[in-house]
């Protein structure tokens, strides 16, 4: 009789780099791929060295390698089945890496029972698909209640960013009203809020407007848009907002079969890919 347990081959991975060291590397590697600003020793926010992720036999991450700088805006982009999720869903470990390296700030957060992964969140804001508010409260209290139980803010103070917030999505007028009261897009839009107003290193968005009707998507790409212009949020976006991509990104990142394909400016993936799975996968969008 066969086994119903099978799992995946640990993969054997290297040490992660020294910072120093890894910083130099992505740097070599990542200036000319991408519109952020370096300046002389930056370390990366994140840094990927390694990752893979398996689901019982499904290889789902295979030695993804990947830097993000501070305040950079990178777009992941990739088919179905890619990888593009998981690997965000490494990144704070609300998936547990089976091999490789995952640094915040040159501290790795893999593969040690030190980290305090209510600490990490702390640092790394997630906008997910559905929007998972709390029915029972409003918008206002929404966006206070983790201020107030993770970053142990008074409620005056919770009270007032959250306004600010709310304002900065275009939502103050609706502070007072229960998700069932709002429409989806400013549902996605008072989660953008609560995340920021926990003033995260770094803010990931997993492909947030795909639970949208079209004509809402617009007003939620229109926040992230000035978060990433005005706000200097460092940001992990996963979506398939073509635009977006094109117009907001400092780098373009594309997956394919858990792996990196390519990844560039978004003007040089978008319209000079090297990759031939990049170039069909482009095509296939601009056709639909």
């Amino acid at each position: 009789m066969r086994s119903r347990n099978k799992h995946v081959a640990m993969v054997e991975t290297p040490d992660a780099l020294p910072a120093d060291a890894a910083a130099a590397a992505a740097f070599e590697h990542d200036h000319v791929l991408s519109r952020h600003h370096f300046t002389p020793g930056e370390h990366p926010v994140v840094r990927i060295e390694h990752l893979n992720k398996a689901f019982d036999e499904t290889q789902v991450l295979k030695d993804v390698n990947l830097d993000i700088w501070g305040g950079e805006v990178v777009v992941v982009l990739g088919p179905s089945g890619s990888g593009k999720s998981t690997m965000l869903r490494c990144i704070n470990l609300l998936e547990k890496p089976t091999a490789g390296h995952i640094l915040i700030n040159d501290v790795e957060i893999t593969g040690t029972a030190k980290t305090d992964v209510n600490k990490l969140r702390e640092k790394l804001g997630m906008v997910f698909q559905s929007f998972n508010l709390f029915p029972h409260l409003t918008a206002k209290e929404n966006v206070m209640i983790g201020q107030m139980k993770v970053l142990k803010k008074g409620k005056a103070e919770a009270e007032a960013e959250a306004i600010r917030q709310l304002d900065a999505v275009g939502l103050a007028d609706r502070a007072d009203f229960k998700p069932a009261q709002l429409s989806g897009g400013q549902q996605q839009r008072v989660a953008i809020a609560r995340a920021v107003a926990m003033h995260p290193d770094v803010l990931l968005f997993d492909e947030p407007t795909s639970a949208l009707d079209p004509e809402l998507v617009r007003g939620v790409l229109d926040v992230m848009r000035d978060l990433a212009e005005n706000g200097g949020m460092t940001m992990v976006v996963v979506t398939h907002e073509m635009g977006f991509a094109r117009d907001v990104a400092d780098r373009v990142v594309f997956m394919e079969d858990g792996v990196v394909v390519e990844q560039g400016l978004p003007e040089n993936v978008f319209d000079h890919p090297v990759n031939e799975r990049t170039a069909a996968f482009i095509g296939n969008i601009a056709d639909a």
